[in-house]
């Protein structure tokens, strides 16, 4: 017996093929709209979970940023290790008038004779001091001490320094009759030279001891610090050493005859310690405190004199530079209108910031 054939007409296959054809495509279609769907839903969820774990983040840094962040505000010391002669009296009775106010605590550093170096146990005394003192911080240090290298001894967070100096003749002249005459800051005590009523210019022209060339190397040592070679007299290492450390370890170092411009600038830099500061000094009675009584300014054949000196030539090339420096960094933070010096508002922002977060 044959087998039983159903002819389908040609046309119903064709029919047929194209009806399987078009339920393949419309499968395959939705197939891919579902991948889609599937593709926009995963990129949705890891959008979604990128932006939770950013905000944790974001949340977790701004506590860690935060409590460290008040912490850091008390855990600041400034070091003010002044030259003898430069009005840091005066600048110094600023800190004192805001300390009270601004909340900092003011010390002196009271070295035996005034010794501006100190053995290496009082070092590390000091440094242990300044750096686990947590009842004084925030901390303002004063004294006439040479600049000590803090990371010598390990310290992670070094103290900020700042410093003023003056003409290198100005101030051996003020610091000359100081020691005979005193000043009106304490007019009853006595002096060293109390007595000796030569002049400035007779002692340079009888060749004294305390009007030498050698009396002018002061204000290099104070900045080179506690080497060996920095109180050489006429030394160039400690010459360069000054000026090494005058950029990259001071904060700010002013001059005697721009103070107001460096109270200014500190405010700026650290409202901290010094809010209110500008105001005090132009307005308080203490601007002008400490002035060295009977001091006579000397000839231009004095003058002269000590210029010819090496020493001399050392010292005003070390204040030129500071100089210099200190008016690059006004030129870029303060400008005068009416004869008024205002600070600079801030120039810079931030843009292009990237990833972008919705």
């Amino acid at each position: 017996m044959g087998l039983l054939r159903i002819m389908i007409p040609p046309k119903f296959q064709l029919l047929a093929l194209l009806a399987f054809a078009v339920a393949m495509f419309f499968l395959e279609n939705q197939i891919q709209k579902l991948e889609e769907s599937r593709g926009k839903l995963e990129r949705a969820i890891a959008r979604h979970e990128v932006r939770e774990i950013e905000q944790r983040h974001t949340q977790d840094g701004l506590r860690e940023r935060e409590a460290p962040s008040a912490a850091d505000s008390e855990d600041v010391v400034v070091i003010y290790n002044r030259v003898p002669k430069t009005a840091s009296t005066s600048f110094t009775n600023i800190a004192y008038d805001l300390c009270g106010k601004n909340h900092y605590h003011v010390l002196h550093i009271n070295t035996t004779k005034n010794n501006p170096v100190m053995s290496m146990q009082d070092q590390v005394r000091f440094v242990k001091n300044v750096t686990e003192w947590r009842e004084m911080k925030p901390a303002f240090y004063h004294g006439h001490v040479s600049f000590l290298d803090f990371t010598k001894f390990g310290v992670k967070k070094k103290p900020i320094y700042i410093n003023v100096i003056r003409d290198p003749i100005e101030r051996l002249v003020s610091y000359y009759y100081f020691l005979r005459f005193g000043d009106d800051y304490r007019p009853g005590l006595r002096r060293r030279k109390q007595g000796d009523k030569k002049t400035f210019d007779e002692c340079v022209s009888a060749g004294g001891s305390d009007c030498a060339p050698e009396k002018l190397w002061l204000q290099i040592p104070f900045f080179c610090g506690h080497y060996s070679e920095c109180w050489n007299v006429g030394s160039h290492w400690a010459l360069e050493q000054a000026k090494y450390n005058l950029v990259n370890e001071y904060l700010l170092v002013g001059v005697t005859e721009e103070l107001e411009d460096f109270v200014m600038m500190l405010e700026a830099a650290l409202p901290r310690f010094f809010r209110g500061a500008t105001e005090l000094y132009r307005t308080g009675k203490k601007s002008h405190l400490r002035k060295t009584s009977e001091k006579k300014p000397p000839t231009k054949e004095s003058i002269a004199k000590l210029q010819q000196s090496a020493i001399w030539k050392m010292e005003n090339e070390f204040y030129e530079f500071a100089l210099e420096q200190f008016q690059f960094v006004r030129a870029h933070a303060v400008r005068e209108k009416d004869g008024e010096l205002y600070l600079l508002a801030q120039n810079f922002f931030y843009e292009k910031i990237y990833p972008k977060t919705n």
